[in-house]
């Protein structure tokens, strides 16, 4: 309700997210209010930690201050990332968000190390905690609630704009939820039988380490994900099956492969793939297909799309035979599902070439020689005039 309230008041437009103006305003507001809200928690909480000379709540106060900082950074990305392409980034520049995003996890390391050795440190010189007024246990709940409104506020907002910086907030704000409700309850120990506990100084750095520890971990995980995008991840199969699917509607595609994706960007992105088509339909009318589907896919889904149109023969018998014969001996091969495509029979004076793809998934574990040698040997055990031309495909 807050949240659709805080739209309607701040974005125009506000259900087109996939308008990239409106998409930016969404992020701008993510982070603003994210700024907001750490700025509030970073300031109750170093007061109080200070006063007490309470470790694990400055360490929390800090993680904080660097989740206003991310915040802040992702504003500023949100904002870079909106800008047109231009000649020197014929693309775009959606990807510096993931930059961003990268810069802000690094940033949660460091100051997770740093407080982790004053912890350390607090250890070494034995020095003792002082908790002397309920404010401590007021601000700790009324942070954790405030981190699990955020957490939520974060994950809508990612999910209407697909925004993997605000995701990962949102996973950031869930563990801080987490590590300040551990927090709290060390503090209502070391309130209630302080005194009692042996060693009971051990207790505050001990938490401060383990928070550390955890804010370490979550940093590190962030930089694997904010990396992905970067390096170039898979298309995700949600995503691309009713793209596939309204592609192979179409009256004269008999099936579609080498489907690869290209992303700039949360709404940028580049695909390239191959249409079959009757060899027997006039070249311009497959053609006209071809650029139909592209412009309406393209415009449907938002992508900037490229079909290679490969002509194929479907009333050939020996084919059909053939293709027939190869779904068989796959199937005998193995388990995991394996394609093939392109297929062709190109007759020769001594002997008669049998073309094809295949394609296999990356995690089959098989061989591409292997493959290769067993299908090369079926197929010249169904005619022994055939010679194998494969071409292994990794999808």
């Amino acid at each position: 309700m807050i949240i659709n309230f805080l739209r309607k008041l701040f974005i125009k437009d506000y259900n087109n997210v996939n308008n990239p103006k409106v998409r930016e305003k969404h992020g701008l507001l993510a982070t603003s209010v994210g700024i907001i809200t750490n700025l509030l928690l970073f300031i109750a909480k170093i007061i109080i930690g200070v006063i007490t000379m309470t470790f694990s709540i400055i360490t929390d106060a800090i993680n904080n201050l660097s989740d206003m900082t991310s915040c802040i950074l992702s504003l500023v990305g949100f904002k870079l990332a909106s800008k047109p392409a231009d000649k020197k980034h014929p693309f775009g520049h959606q990807r510096i968000e993931y930059i961003t995003a990268l810069i802000v996890s690094l940033v949660i390391i460091i100051l997770a190390v740093i407080m982790g050795y004053t912890s350390v440190m607090k250890i070494i010189n034995k020095e003792a905690t002082k908790l002397d007024t309920y404010v401590v246990f007021i601000i700790l709940g009324l942070s954790i609630l405030l981190k699990l409104w955020q957490s939520f506020f974060y994950k809508k907002m990612s999910k209407l704009i697909n925004s993997v910086a605000l995701k990962a907030n949102s996973q950031d704000s869930l563990n801080d939820c987490i590590s300040t409700s551990a927090i709290l309850l060390i503090t209502i120990v070391l309130y209630v039988w302080g005194d009692k506990i042996p060693y009971s100084y051990l207790i505050d750095p001990i938490v401060g380490i383990a928070l550390s520890v955890f804010i370490i971990i979550t940093g590190i995980k962030l930089v694997i994900e904010t990396c992905s995008p970067l390096i170039g991840s898979s298309l995700d199969e949600t995503y691309l099956k009713p793209i596939l699917e309204d592609i192979k509607s179409y009256k004269g595609v008999y099936g579609v492969h080498d489907v690869m994706g290209h992303s700039y960007g949360p709404t940028t992105m580049f695909m390239s793939l191959h249409v079959e088509v009757d060899h027997k339909v006039d070249v311009l009318e497959s053609h006209e297909l071809i650029d139909n589907i592209e412009n309406e896919i393209g415009k449907k889904y938002g992508i900037h799309l490229t079909i290679h149109m490969d002509p194929i023969v479907i009333d050939s018998p020996i084919i059909s035979k053939l293709r027939t014969y190869l779904e068989s001996i796959l199937k005998e091969y193995s388990k995991v599902n394996i394609s093939f495509h392109d297929l062709r029979v190109v007759e020769g004076k001594g002997h008669t070439n049998v073309i094809f793809d295949i394609a296999i998934p990356f995690e089959s574990g098989i061989d591409d020689n292997d493959i290769v040698k067993y299908l090369s040997n079926r197929i010249k055990e169904y005619n022994n005039k055939y010679n194998s031309v494969i071409k292994i495909d990794r999808i």
